[in-house]
């Protein structure tokens, strides 16, 4: 597949490898979890697609406007509020940007953003389909 990620975990916790081409990185679990704290944890992963795509999404459209942007910054946190049905999950994304713009360009700007594919995932239905491969056969 065209965009799969391999991710791999051995015998040591919770230290686990995670490939996409020849690129890798590693997650893992902070000690108090149990782990080696060698990565980022799985959710912080997640929190982090959503700042760097926001970002990334950004600094494109300032790019094709041709708008002096010296630095977008996203900090992402996130907290769950459990209730007797259901868990809500509130992720926060404040948004900096240090550039030559007017107010109506850093909404521009801002409101792109939102609109990043991380986010729009994220906020459509997802349905996760997991398969146990029998490599015995």
């Amino acid at each position: 597949m065209e965009n799969e990620v391999v991710v791999s975990i051995g015998e040591e916790s919770y230290t686990t490898q995670i490939q996409y081409g020849d690129l890798s990185l590693i997650a893992d679990e902070p000690e108090e979890l149990g782990g080696q704290n060698k990565g980022f944890a799985p959710t912080q992963l997640l929190l982090s697609s959503i700042g760097a795509c926001k970002a990334i999404t950004m600094r494109m459209y300032a790019n094709r406007k041709e708008w002096k942007v010296n630095k977008i910054e996203v900090k992402v946190s996130s907290e769950v509020q459990k209730s007797e049905q259901q868990q809500t999950t509130y992720i926060k994304c404040n948004v900096f940007i240090d550039g030559e713009l007017d107010a109506d360009q850093k909404k521009r700007i801002y409101t792109i953003g939102e609109k990043c594919p991380v986010q729009k995932m994220l906020q459509n239905p997802i349905v996760v389909e997991s398969n146990l491969i029998d490599t015995n056969i």
